[in-house]
């Protein structure tokens, strides 16, 4: 068995400090990896990914993160990942990792996505160049996240993003603004190549789980749903099951 413990939409300021050194720092007791769905800081500045920084050294296992839309706000997302891998922090962007686990091998491909929308009511490479632009970006990173997935050589998969592979885990979201939440690219992607659990944030007021078309799990793990410092999911319980323990704060 191969416990994940993963988080997002933290949105670290300055005054942060301490919010989850208590429940971080004894994280190893409940997981053996830890995963961060973006929007690390609140507005993508130095300053907030150090207060996370000082959050995560008491973690003690391998943690690996993908970057949000917060995080890209003052475009200085380069800086914020060069300060995270200097912390031992994995960050993925349309790149994937293989992390030993005892007896099992554990692969994460990850990319921030971006929107679009979903079947029934999605944007679409037409019109205007804006327009174009949008659904290629998407397009492109969805392609990036497919090819990682095939290429990795493990016991087991997981797609970490940000945005939403699915409208199943938007619920409670306003429709209006489901296309910039996340795109059914993704999932078209994770199903091509195969996964055993997708994990994202990026949807507040959504709800914690999904399934893709392909019926890959798919959790939602921003905090404000969550409400707790952490969620667990078991891989290996049994074929193809997903359970999970929450972390109170």
């Amino acid at each position: 068995m191969i416990r994940v413990a993963a988080i997002g939409d933290v949105h670290f300021s300055e005054d942060s400090r301490g919010r989850f050194t208590d429940y971080w720092s004894q994280l190893h007791k409940a997981a053996d990896v830890f995963l961060i769905a973006g929007d690390l800081t609140t507005h993508g500045t130095t300053d907030q990914i150090d207060a996370l920084l000082e959050e995560v050294r008491g973690v003690r296992v391998p943690i690996v993160a993908v970057l949000g839309n917060h995080d890209y706000h003052e475009n200085k997302e380069r800086e914020l990942r060069l300060r995270l891998e200097r912390n031992r922090v994995i960050v993925l962007e349309g790149e994937s990792t293989v992390l030993t686990m005892g007896s099992y091998r554990l692969g994460i491909a990850g990319t921030k996505g971006f929107g679009g929308g979903f079947p029934g009511a999605c944007a679409s490479e037409f019109g205007e160049p804006e327009m174009k632009a949008f659904i290629r970006h998407t397009e492109c990173l969805a392609e990036r996240l497919a090819s990682e997935l095939k290429k990795l050589k493990c016991d087991y998969r997981i797609a970490l993003l940000h945005y939403s592979p699915v409208s199943d885990t938007l619920q409670g979201e306003r429709l209006e603004i489901y296309p910039f939440l996340g795109s059914y690219l993704l999932a078209e992607a994770v199903d091509s190549a195969g996964a055993d659990l997708v994990v994202h944030g990026h949807a507040h007021l959504g709800k914690e789980k999904g399934l893709t078309a392909g019926g890959v799990p798919v959790r939602n793990v921003a905090l404000p749903v969550l409400k707790h410092a952490y969620a667990v999911y078991h891989l290996g319980v049994r074929e193809a099951e997903i359970s999970d323990f929450k972390s109170e704060i």
